[in-house]
């Protein structure tokens, strides 16, 4: 669900409503299908009656009432009543309801966040369910997200909303014992959310900015509660080194520019030297970590003046270290162009193809784009075609697949 509502996106003030009752009612499910409906109310009014003044209290007000009438009415199961705050009297439930007293610009991301990676559900699952409730991804984007059907993905967020139900989670920050653990999880999810809005998996669009302001939003107010963490450090410094780079994507045309042809005098300076801080800051307190490597990789392509002026031997290094500590697919395909850049492209199409067995990026678009690039590097122009074409077909992004086409036809 999309729209600008006065310089909002409509999308975006969903999980911000979702917080806003969860907070007080509890009942996750309850609460989603109730902000569902109350945006659904507000596309359909809104365009003739015009924007209210606070969209966001529009919204929770709505959303309220939904969530009411759907406890009322729903009288074959009049336990879902006592479910709808936990530990309150329905009646005083739905008088304090009724009445008001909650608080519309109240912001409590961060305490949804948590309560999404509660200890009762897999990591997966966890991950699963904060992208949808709290970075307002569809089912189809978090299943591409993980390389999972849609269908098992939507069984996977109903079956989390169940248990957390079940486990009496209450919308309180977790208790230090299981703090550490369930941030884990969250910096994942934050980290996800910001890859969906940077290059959308899907659609007409390159990136959406609802998604990364979000992400990035979450990740600073993170990053304000915990400021000795070095991967919450290394997280954000990650985002802001690669958000610094956006405006360079796409041309006045809109299609997509890849990195090496990329003016730099257009990348956002101000957001480079925050970053470029903030790693240096992450990886002189340590432990090392994933995000940290990551946004040290960053780092130095951002500060390199020119393309050519790359430290590709220290971007190899730091990817073989991050292979020890995370490994990941996709991070692997990554550290074949770094490889093919040290050591040249045969070396690289060596590495990608330890991973033509790995179903989980076997069949991903982005694993035949690099192949196509490295093949183009060592002169086998007519595989190089083959595989762009092969990244075409697989790729959902419109933008995407246009330049994948235009690499395979040799423009």
């Amino acid at each position: 669900m999309t729209g600008v509502v006065g310089g909002e996106d409509l999308r975006a003030l969903g999980p911000r409503v979702l917080t806003s009752l969860i907070r007080r009612h509890q009942a996750f499910d309850l609460c989603e299908d109730a902000v569902q409906d109350a945006l659904l109310e507000a596309m359909e009014k809104w365009p003739a009656q015009g924007v209210p003044e606070n969209p966001r209290a529009w919204l929770t007000t709505v959303a309220t009432r939904r969530l009411i009438d759907r406890v009322r009415s729903d009288r074959s199961r009049r336990h879902r009543e006592e479910q709808l705050v936990l530990g309150s009297p329905p009646a005083e439930v739905l008088r304090a309801a009724i009445d008001g007293g909650h608080d519309p610009d109240r912001d409590d991301s961060l305490r949804l966040l948590f309560l999404c990676c509660h200890p009762a559900l897999t990591p997966p699952t966890q991950i699963a369910l904060t992208l949808r409730a709290v970075g307002g991804l569809t089912t189809a984007e978090i299943a591409r997200a993980f390389f999972v059907p849609e269908a098992t993905m939507a069984q996977r967020i109903s079956r989390a909303k169940q248990l957390i139900r079940q486990a009496g989670a209450t919308f309180t920050m977790p208790p230090a014992e299981e703090f550490d653990e369930r941030l884990r999880a969250v910096l994942h999810v934050l980290y996800l959310i910001f890859n969906e809005g940077y290059t959308t998996s899907a659609g007409d669009t390159v990136n959406r900015t609802d998604l990364t302001t979000e992400a990035v939003r979450l990740t600073r107010a993170l990053q304000a509660s915990r400021p000795g963490d070095p991967e919450v450090k290394g997280l954000l410094a990650l985002m802001l080194l690669t958000e610094a780079r956006r405006a360079a994507r796409t041309g006045p045309d809109g299609k997509l520019i890849q990195l090496a042809d990329q003016d730099r005098g257009r990348w956002d300076g101000a957001l480079i030297t925050e970053g470029c801080r903030l790693v240096t800051e992450a990886l002189q307190h340590g432990p090392l970590g994933a995000y940290q490597l990551q946004a040290a990789i960053a780092a130095i392509h951002d500060e390199a003046p020119a393309a050519e002026d790359t430290d590709w031997p220290q971007i190899l290094l730091l990817y073989q270290m991050l292979d020890r500590i995370a490994p990941n697919p996709m991070a692997t395909v990554n550290r074949a162009l770094a490889l093919a850049m040290v050591q040249g492209p045969e070396a690289g199409l060596a590495l990608l193809a330890t991973l033509d067995e790995d179903r989980r990026v076997a069949s991903h678009h982005r694993l035949h784009a690099m192949r196509g690039h490295l093949l183009e590097m060592a002169g086998r122009r007519g595989e190089s075609r083959q595989a762009f074409g092969m990244a075409a077909r697989l790729c959902m992004s419109r933008p995407e697949r246009t330049y994948l086409m235009e690499r395979a036809n040799g423009r």
